[in-house]
């Protein structure tokens, strides 16, 4: 085993500059309850090619990972360039669900097993949860696809691209 200390913060974060993450909006509905929640997401990546399958990553101090957690499908919506999603994604960026009800403020319909889908994101996947991973501050969400929906092939906003935004919940 290779011990010592971590690298320096600021080192850890000259090796990232430049990174351009692409940014979703992930949602879930705690079926027991009927709750939802959603929040953006720039911590994804596709783990397998056959079978496909995407992993989310969460942040343990966001109410999406909290309704996640009882969820059996979260939804992930490409955030695409256009000033309406961008909107979308300040909604779910800034806001939290602990004190606002995002879904009362944008149009969305439920999916699959009620998850909701946001109607100004029309790039989105609709995952069965296969697994949940302790990934630090974070928890990672292994999804199986069980629906698709594609009506625009809009190039998705990266990290880089988003608009200054003060988050509802810390980053960690």
């Amino acid at each position: 085993m290779i011990s010592g200390t971590e690298p320096d913060e600021d080192l850890l974060k000259k090796f990232i500059a430049g990174f351009d993450y692409p940014m979703f909006v992930v949602t879930a509905v705690d079926p027991a309850e009927g709750t939802r929640a959603g929040c953006l997401v720039g911590f994804t990546t596709q783990t397998s090619i056959e079978p496909f399958r995407f992993l989310v990553c969460l942040s343990r101090l966001n109410r999406t990972y909290r309704v996640a957690g009882n969820a059996e499908l979260l939804a992930v919506h490409v955030v695409g360039e256009d000033d309406e999603q961008q909107e979308l994604a300040a909604l779910f960026g800034e806001e939290t669900g602990d004190e606002v009800d995002k879904f009362a403020r944008c149009a969305w319909r439920p999916g699959p097993g009620g998850v909701p889908l946001l109607a100004a994101s029309p790039r989105r996947l609709v995952g069965a949860i296969e697994g949940r991973f302790d990934l630090g501050d974070h928890v990672g969400f292994l999804l199986r696809p069980v629906h698709v929906e594609i009506d625009s092939a809009d190039r998705p906003m990266g990290f880089e691209a988003l608009p200054d935004m003060d988050p509802g919940h810390p980053a960690g």
